[in-house]
């Protein structure tokens, strides 16, 4: 890594909060750590290295680190406001190896380690995953908390405490099958439990109106207990919260059935409170209208809400009061983010405690919740857009149901009075969906309450205005917005390829690493016959290790001097994985008709999880291992084409060519095309997401780009999409689909594949047809330029010199400036064993925790 991110001293310093396993001494990070537990011991707790039952000793050494608290470290920054990040998924991986590069205290934390006759990258691998997300939209609130603590923002991550993330995925017999993945089985040594903090939520109930007011009576009160985590910045000393939210039953929890005898189903009962924060949805891009998913959306909001008021009234900002209940400047020291629509209760939720609790009037009232919220757009699929069931709302939530028709009646209103007798835009823009089952549309719910909407790549955020959402944007263009989403370099540069970002320091220096942008700086040496071959030795380096780590992990084979190609992301229609897989079959069929001619060889990788209720996502799996199966038992195929199967693995740093394929006007942004192109991959794909401003910043020429545009995809689907004609114009999609229509992928069962035989043909909204016979060419191209290396080699340069712009501290300085209305401070908070006299002077009286 740059020498900033492995630097750091060791030395020992008194534990504040005692002894670990009984020594006198223990490893903390000197306010960060909320017990002495925080490093190592997550995974020394069950070290096959360390004896069993045998206490740490010698005591482990201490190391300083910033001090964690908000008050002392985002508070002192950002006086005028705070920022709230509310996502029902932080995807934020193991924590490990990213905090002691942002601290600077990987060398130090190496060599205390190594004294104690252990390995840090085994003690990694020990740490469990944190998989608190189901893809992209929770990875990326992980970027942006990353983003926030290293750009000086008091910013705060809201969640919930899932017992169980993200499953865990097995393939057997060429199946996906999900195995619960119990992350908190040893504990989590990074988080603390604020029990003085729990707070109770309200479900059920009636409401009963009086001359003071509405009252949510007669409710079901399930406490929330919260857990924060230290979210460091890089090298700044300046260490934000996340704070998560896990359900607990009060004590008197349906405790009156004892009095009727039935104490054990009582206890029993506990579970069906408890369980609102049990499990994450495995749902991507796909919304699910269950109950308790609709509780888990307003169990966060709720107990956020009441944390940011309490936070909010405590917090004099120079006010004389002891306790303040004037919220006229609320929207000017609190910004919440609403990380797409499963936030959305927050809206009518802060509607009620102004009205009903506060007492505000409701013109106010809503005036004050406009101004404080905002919402970011992550998907146009109609399938993914969340539309409740009223009756649903109306059962769990009655008062907020009440709120919501409100906010549509006067919304409504507004729209009559501004287009008198337009009874189709009044139904085309309403919250409520007439028509069998009435619906709330949470996406229009946002809008409306919120100041401003943004999208997450230009191409995307263009679609948001001018189809999913034309009306409102029509209505109130300022109010749509674009942010384009980036990655964090610290975890998907420096941690995830440490070869390739030392190299990039020793040409252009480290600061990179806290401004991408530097990156262009690298244009300078595409000609240089000196780095071309430095950048080459990298790619070949990390391929090498991922073909040994595949062959230890998976008893799999492959050449590290094949071109790696890989399509890694959530299995789904729109992401196109089953064009990927046509194509291989293509290659498979070419081969065996020519085995003389010479092709390039590819070892082709596709890695993803699939929905488990999706069944067509898990067919797709099972096609391509049946197709796997096939192509890597042919002896002929052996050195030109073997195929990994559908397993998740460490393969961004030794990936050759990044697929991001999917139909045109689908793919909100995607940020694993980022993460590709940052480690030295080259992009093939459509004109999608993010894909449209990677060839932007690097030039078209630089990505091997194919297929229809948005506006091909519109004026195909105005004639109207027809599989057939593609079949029988192209010979080898013709054969190719034969091939599994026929059962030549699945012997045994040659209709296996009939269901996904079928959707191709005649309900593939995604068009794999219509794309692949310029996929298949473009794929040509790009086995004609792998062919030249050093012409390869130039292109990667090109590109990571062009992927400054996707970094997320780029794409929170946007939010920050246009959106939040707070400036980033580049400030380093002095550490604890330095004076702060300087930023004490700047702190404000009665600044809350």
């Amino acid at each position: 890594n740059p020498k900033a991110a492995r630097s750091g001293s060791c030395r020992k310093q008194p534990s504040r909060a005692g002894a670990v396993g009984g020594g006198g001494e223990a490893l903390v990070c000197a306010g960060i750590c909320p017990a002495p537990r925080l490093w190592l011991l997550g995974g020394l707790r069950n070290n096959p290295l360390l004896t069993p039952g045998r206490p740490l000793s010698p005591p482990i050494v201490a190391l300083p680190a910033p001090c964690w608290d908000p008050a002392v470290t985002g508070g002192r920054i950002s006086l005028l406001q705070r920022i709230y990040y509310l996502s029902l998924e932080f995807y934020m991986g193991r924590t490990l190896q990213n905090t002691m590069i942002n601290l600077g205290l990987q060398n130090a934390c190496d060599e205390a380690v190594y004294q104690l006759g252990l390995d840090m990258e085994e003690l990694e691998e020990i740490e469990e995953d944190a998989g608190l997300g189901n893809g992209g939209l929770g990875r990326l609130a992980a970027c942006f908390l990353d983003s926030m603590a290293t750009l000086g923002l008091a910013a705060y991550g809201y969640g919930i405490r899932y017992e169980y993330g993200i499953f865990n995925q097995k393939i057997r017999d060429g199946w996906q099958v999900e195995e619960a993945d119990d992350w908190l089985r040893h504990g989590n040594p990074w988080e603390k439990a604020r029990p003085e903090y729990m707070l109770p939520v309200h479900f059920y109930g009636r409401v009963e109106h009086s001359a003071t007011g509405a009252k949510w009576v007669d409710t079901q009160v399930v406490l929330a207990l919260p857990y924060d985590t230290p979210v460091p910045g890089y090298m700044n000393n300046t260490v934000n919260t996340m704070r998560l939210w896990s359900a607990r039953a009060p004590n008197d929890f349906n405790l009156r059935d004892f009095n009727v005898g039935d104490y054990i189903q009582a206890v029993l009962d506990r579970n069906l409170a408890e369980n609102i924060s049990r499990v994450l949805y495995p749902n991507d891009n796909f919304f699910e209208g269950k109950e308790l998913r609709l509780k888990q959306e307003y169990f966060v909001v709720a107990a956020t809400l009441q944390d940011i008021i309490r936070r909010f009234k405590a917090s004099k900002f120079g006010s004389t009061d002891s306790v303040r209940t004037v919220f006229d400047s609320f929207p000017d020291q609190v910004a919440i983010q609403l990380n797409d629509t499963h936030p959305a209760m927050a809206i009518p939720e802060l509607m009620r405690i102004f009205v009903d609790i506060e007492k505000l009037p409701w013109n106010k009232a809503w005036d004050i919740t406009k101004r404080t919220f905002a919402y970011t757009n992550h998907t146009v699929l109609p399938e993914a857009l969340e539309r409740w069931p009223v009756d649903l709302v109306e059962k769990l939530l009655p008062r907020h149901l009440q709120i919501i028709y409100e906010i549509n009646q006067r919304h409504l209103d507004h729209i009559a009075s501004l287009f008198p007798n337009d009874v189709d835009r009044l139904r085309r823009m309403s919250l409520i969906e007439e028509g069998g089952t009435k619906r709330i549309n949470m996406a229009h719910l946002c809008i409306v309450g919120s100041h401003a909407v943004n999208g997450v790549a230009k191409i995307h955020s263009e679609i948001v205005k001018t189809q999913v959402f034309e009306d409102f944007a029509a209505l109130e263009p300022e109010k749509f917005q674009n942010k384009t989403n980036g990655i964090t370099p610290r975890r998907w540069l420096l941690l995830c390829n440490p070869g390739l970002a030392e190299l990039i320091a020793e040409k252009i220096g480290e600061d990179y690493v806290r401004d991408l942008s530097q990156l262009t700086k690298l244009h300078e040496f595409v000609d240089d016959d000196l780095f071309i071959r430095e950048v080459a030795k990298v790619k070949q380096e990390n391929k090498v290790k991922f073909a040994l780590y595949l062959e230890k992990e998976y008893k799999v084979k492959i050449n590290p001097s094949s071109m790696f190609d890989v399509h890694v992301k959530r299995i789904h229609e729109y992401k196109r994985q089953l064009m990927n897989c046509l194509h291989i079959i293509t290659m498979y069929n070419r081969i065996r008709r020519d085995p003389a001619k010479v092709f390039v060889p590819r070892t082709v990788i596709i890695g993803g999880k699939a929905a488990p209720g999706y069944h067509m996502a898990k067919m797709i799996i099972k096609l391509i291992n049946a197709v796997a199966h096939v192509v890597n038992n042919d002896p002929p195929m052996a050195p030109s084409l073997p195929l990994c199967p559908c397993v998740l693995l460490p393969v961004i740093p030794a990936t050759d060519l990044s697929e991001q394929i999917s139909t045109a006007g689908t793919e909100a942004s995607g940020t694993g095309n980022m993460k590709f192109m940052l480690n030295g991959a080259l992009t093939i794909g459509t004109m999608d997401g993010a894909n449209v401003e990677m060839a932007e910043e690097a030039g078209e020429e630089n990505l091997f780009i194919f297929g229809m545009r948005v506006e091909d995809v519109t004026e195909l689907d105005r004639e109207g999409y027809n599989a057939q004609k593609y079949y029988d114009q192209l010979p080898e999609l013709k054969k190719a689909v034969d091939q599994i229509k026929s059962g030549f992928f699945s012997p045994k069962d040659p209709d296996l594949f009939k269901d996904v035989v079928n959707m191709l043909f005649h309900h593939d909204r995604f068009k794999v047809f219509a794309d692949y016979e310029a996929y298949v060419k473009c794929q040509e191209k790009v086995s004609e330029l792998y062919l030249n290396s050093k012409a390869w080699t130039k292109m990667v340069i090109r590109n990571i010199a062009a992927a400054g712009k996707f970094s997320s501290d780029r794409t929170i300085k946007e939010y920050a400036r246009d959106i939040w209305h707070v400036e980033p401070s580049d400030l380093k908070i002095p550490p604890p064993n330095e004076p702060r006299d300087a930023v004490e002077d700047k702190t404000p009286n009665g600044t809350a925790a």
